[in-house]
């Protein structure tokens, strides 16, 4: 079998993806290497495919930031053996057949998570867990607004905020992801291709508004978060399927109510090996427990990496989307 990886050469459009035959180095002390057998699909994945995030490298970037495989090679100093099962989620270099990675990054997957859902949870999964545990730490009986609550990362939200008994909104545009979004905790679903969202929120809300706003939407959907929020709430800006934020001053939080923003990202909240485990088991052991419910609802070949790309872009996705190597 002839391993390989779908690379960038220089930012482009989905069209930019090459298919370059690989040999994954043997691994060395602290290192394993996975053979892969699922990796996910993520917004972000599209962000460092077309260089809206800076590269690390000069050319031939290697997209993806999470998966899942077998360890087949370990170097000395390692606790895991060949054979185990892990799962990862790492900024870059996911788009492979096979890889080399630091041992201390991956986690041995329970016998109740698949390979396929845990490729597409280590992501989406985790930064639902630090969001609503440590960004802000949501509690009984508040209301919180989920911005794209079909997507990824939505779906996660609605179903963990159900379970701790939060109030959650969530925005979704068409009846067919709004009826997803229902399904996985939402107590309330507004369409935004059919309403403004904002003053929506209010009346939801009896003009209160909400304790937090989680928002991976970015440019489009910014000023109408602001808007959805009570005095003293925040404004978590964790994505921007839309595009950057523009013109946003601290100006419009004193405007809104004397509120806060943050813009977090998942590898700050998971930087240590203990913080990584401990977010890990308790996302495991609520997909386990059935609280939270994964499906894998988009399969694309990993060489068929552009026409997944297409489809996220074309927001033709709903939920996790696995490429299969």
């Amino acid at each position: 079998m002839t391993d390989y990886a779908m690379i960038v050469p220089k930012p482009g459009g989905p069209d930019s993806f090459e298919r370059r035959e690989i040999e994954a180095p043997s691994p060395g002390p602290g290192e394993v290497r996975l053979r892969q057998t699922a990796v996910g699909l993520n917004f972000i994945d599209v962000y460092h495919r077309s260089g809206l995030y800076p590269w690390s490298v000069p050319t031939d970037l290697v997209p993806g930031s999470e998966g899942a495989g077998v360890v087949e090679a370990v170097g000395s100093d390692v606790q895991l053996t060949i054979g185990d099962r892990v799962a990862y989620t790492l900024p870059l270099g996911a788009y492979a057949s096979v890889r080399t990675i630091a041992a201390d990054r991956v986690v041995k997957l329970p016998d109740a998570i698949s390979d396929e859902i845990a490729a597409t949870v280590m992501l989406k999964g985790l930064t639902a867990q630090y969001l609503i545990h440590s960004t802000f730490r949501v509690e009984p009986g508040m209301t919180v607004l989920v911005q794209a609550a079909a997507g990824g990362v939505g779906l996660f939200l609605g179903q963990w905020l159900a379970a701790k008994g939060v109030t959650a909104i969530g925005t979704a545009g068409g009846p067919g992801k709004a009826a997803i979004a229902r399904d996985h905790g939402y107590v309330h679903v507004i369409d935004y291709t059919a309403e403004d969202f904002a003053p929506a929120v209010r009346d939801l809300t009896d003009g209160r508004g909400v304790d937090v706003v989680y928002d991976g939407v970015g440019r489009d959907t910014w000023k109408g978060s602001l808007a959805s929020l009570r005095p003293r709430g925040m404004f978590v800006t964790f994505g921007q399927s839309s595009g950057l934020i523009e013109g946003f001053t601290l100006g419009d939080l004193a405007a809104g109510g004397s509120l806060s923003a943050c813009r977090p990202s998942l590898f700050n909240y998971i930087a240590t090996r203990a913080e990584l485990d401990t977010r890990a088991a308790d996302l495991f052991h609520n997909i386990a427990s059935g609280a939270i419910k994964c499906e894998v609802r988009q399969r694309f070949a990993l060489s068929d990496a552009a026409a997944a790309h297409v489809a996220l872009e074309e927001r033709r996705t709903t939920g996790a989307t696995v490429l299969i190597p």
